[in-house]
């Protein structure tokens, strides 16, 4: 990508990927992209757990009720968690790392996907966070925001529509309807 809004324009959410594996030099670069994330008062409560298990994978897709079988097909999770101990804003400092992973993926060539956990449910009804913190025997201090799900992109989606920009979202100095 020559500049950012051409990756933004690019990345888009990846479903189905191909049976291949993701180098380690490759997972290094995504995070060290990751350890760069901003966070607030430099607190870094975030933590990344990176699953390559097909078993393990295929565990986690079963994390929620709906949305979350695709994890079985990555070659790579990343369950994106934090400390709730260290920062109230966790979600926000989470949230943003997950990103700059997403966007460090579409830069390398990877797919992701998002997979949220935090305040969701699975087939038994039992809490989505609650599944994950047990299978990969996470401190209950952690809050389990989402699990990236990783690879190489099956098919190739189009880039955004910049026509279908939602100019009308944008309010300059104050609310309008």
């Amino acid at each position: 990508m020559d500049n950012f809004i051409d990756l933004v324009r690019q990345r888009r959410s990846t479903r189905k990927f191909l049976e291949t594996c993701i180098s380690p030099d490759v997972v290094a670069e995504l995070m060290r992209a990751a350890l760069m994330s901003p966070s607030s008062k430099r607190t870094n409560a975030w933590e990344f757990i990176l699953v390559d298990d097909a078993d393990k994978l295929k565990k986690l897709s079963l994390s929620k009720k709906h949305g979350s079988a695709l994890i079985e097909g990555a070659s790579l999770g990343i369950v994106i968690i934090a400390d709730k101990n260290k920062s109230d804003v966790w979600v926000e400092d989470a949230s943003i790392a997950a990103l700059i992973i997403q966007l460090q993926a579409e830069s390398l060539g990877l797919g992701s996907c998002w997979v949220q956990i935090r305040q969701r449910r699975d087939a038994q009804d039992r809490d989505s966070e609650d599944y994950v913190r047990e299978l990969l025997g996470i401190p209950e201090q952690y809050g389990v925001l989402c699990i990236l799900a990783l690879g190489m992109k099956a098919e190739q989606r189009k880039a955004f529509d910049e026509a279908k920009l939602q100019w009308e979202k944008l309010h300059l100095g104050q609310f309008k309807q």
